[in-house]
């Protein structure tokens, strides 16, 4: 292929239509047809990313191989496709105007007045096309984050009309992802928001070549040239997008619904092989269709909101499949940890404390650590989560009552848990944490290599506290093992209780590399020993 090709995905109507999805959707469709592509997303919001944003307002914050914090659908992407993301692959407004305003103040505007258009659509465009500059992509798929007609996404539609102009149509196109509502008292889908929707785009100089449809119902012949009609696509390029069991169904529908073969069709792609979405199937298949059945708790303080742990719970389901197992999460708001919960905890097949920041629910992870660890029950600790084992450990076997992480009291008389030292001289909060891939080597005859098979990987981080080495040998002395370590700062990556069948903290974050083709290894065997612990309670 001459060019790389770009396909810009926006939304309409309403927020969380799963633009994401689609996009990840997609391209997985056309990786498979031996097309060379990747995903990039434009968040309109101005911060410089999701590193201080409650998860309560974006969900998870997604770390990528190369230390950047991004937003949580680079996850879907990497998921998806099985390929890494990086700081590229995800640009906000906030990172667009610090770059202009950076040039501005250095002069080299040359005293113009520096606006919106050309100078900030300008930035936006050079970001979008980076990838393809840098990189020997076919084909890059840029989603637009927010809906059209929200003030904070102008900058980037115009930025995606005048980008159009430039490339030329077969360079580029466009698919809209609106929604069909139905109607209960009518009894029917009703077309006017999405005709609405693609007015709103008209009217910024863009024409939707693709309309995707987010549906509960099916969407007739009749509805489908209608909005053909009035959204001035081809019938053809109105693709059904309907309410999935599960997002690993997305891709298959999409194949069905022929989106790739539209989108190949008017980019004038010739050069691709059939697609073979075969293992994917089988994946999808083994999930459905579970020859058993495990209940593990996850345990954090954001639970009532799925996105907060989006990259924890899709692991999940990939060593769910690979074990054919169907897992029931239990979710457990670690502030509300009480002796009830005992009984719960008593009745799962394995417990996952989860990773976060701050003192709130702290005491509730600690109790339930010691819960599953009295009873053996398996136990899978996620950077804060492996934190806490290790209080929970000093204080009930050690004895050193009242040990903490200087994070929740910076005064306790057992610091266990501490700052680290490059972090201690650190005032701005945003992206100075620990980020991105570090090495770990992993230690002969532990649970680590045997799951691993490996004596060195790399992991990525995302965290400022670490285990105290100053305890390090009386916690090995007491049976808490540290078998895995970062050898050039000393940093304890992992540790694991030899005692029980499975018990095992990480200071990383596995969940961020666990993809469908390649489910993370620490997953696998975690939901493994909950199936073997549920067995052996029969």
């Amino acid at each position: 292929m001459s060019k790389t090709k770009y396909i810009f995905v926006t939304g309409g109507v309403s927020s969380s239509l799963g633009k994401g999805i689609i996009s990840a959707s997609l391209a997985k469709l056309l990786q498979s047809r031996g097309l060379n592509v990747t995903i990039q997303k434009l968040d309109p919001y101005i911060n410089i990313d999701p590193g201080t944003l409650n998860p309560y307002e974006h969900g998870e914050c997604y770390v990528t191989s190369d230390g950047a914090e991004t937003d949580l659908d680079l996850g879907h992407y990497e998921r998806f496709l099985n390929v890494e993301t990086s700081q590229a692959n995800n640009v906000t407004t906030g990172r667009i105007y610090q770059t202009v305003i950076d040039k501005e103040r250095k002069g080299d505007f040359l005293g113009k007045t520096v606006q919106v258009i050309p100078h900030i659509t300008d930035e936006i465009k050079r970001r979008i096309k980076l990838l393809g500059e840098t990189n020997d992509f076919d084909i890059i798929i840029t989603e637009i984050g927010g809906t059209v007609g929200d003030i904070e996404s102008l900058p980037y539609i115009e930025s995606v009309r005048q980008l159009r102009w430039e490339l030329g149509k077969v360079n580029s196109l466009v698919i809209h992802l609106t929604l069909v509502p139905y109607l209960s008292a009518a009894k029917e889908l009703k077309t006017k928001p999405t005709q609405h929707s693609v007015k709103t785009l008209m009217e910024s100089g863009i024409n939707a070549d693709i309309l995707v449809c987010r549906t509960e119902h099916e969407i007739s012949d009749d509805i489908k040239n209608k909005l053909a009609l009035f959204c001035n696509v081809d019938v053809d390029s109105v693709i059904q997008s309907k309410d999935a069991s599960t997002i690993y169904d997305v891709p298959l529908m999409m194949e069905k619904e022929k989106l790739d073969q539209v989108v190949l069709k008017k980019l004038q792609i010739s050069n691709y092989n059939p697609t073979d979405m075969d293992s994917w199937t089988e994946f999808v298949n083994k999930l459905k269709y579970p020859k058993s059945k495990v209940n593990i708790g996850l345990v954090g303080k954001y639970v009532e909101l799925q996105d907060s742990y989006k990259s924890i719970l899709e692991s999940i389901v990939h060593a769910g499949s690979v074990n054919e197992t169907e897992v029931v999460v239990h979710s457990i708001h670690s502030e509300h940890i009480d002796e009830k919960v005992d009984e719960l905890i008593l009745k799962l097949d394995g417990l996952i404390v989860a990773p976060g920041f701050g003192s709130r629910g702290i005491e509730g992870k600690i109790n339930s650590i010691r819960i599953a660890r009295e009873n053996n029950i398996p136990f899978f600790g996620i950077c804060l989560g492996m934190q806490m084992a290790v209080i929970e450990f000093s204080r009930n076997v050690l004895n050193l009552k009242n040990s903490n992480s200087t994070e929740m009291d910076e005064n306790t008389l057992y610091p266990v848990i501490s700052l680290m030292e490059d972090q201690k001289n650190i005032t701005n909060m945003g992206g100075s944490m620990r980020l991105g891939s570090w090495d770990c080597d992993i230690k002969k005859n532990s649970k680590a290599n045997s799951i691993y098979n490996a004596k060195l990987i790399k992991e990525r981080h995302r965290h400022r506290w670490e285990l105290n080495n100053t305890y390090l040998e009386e916690l090995e002395k007491a049976g808490l093992k540290a078998s895995g370590i970062n050898s050039s700062t000393g940093l304890v990556e992992i540790v694991e209780l030899p005692e029980n069948d499975w018990f095992i903290g990480v200071q990383f974050h596995p969940e961020y590399k666990s993809t469908v083709e390649n489910p993370h290894p620490l997953f696998v065997s975690f939901i493994s020993a909950c199936l073997n612990y549920n067995k052996s309670k029969k």
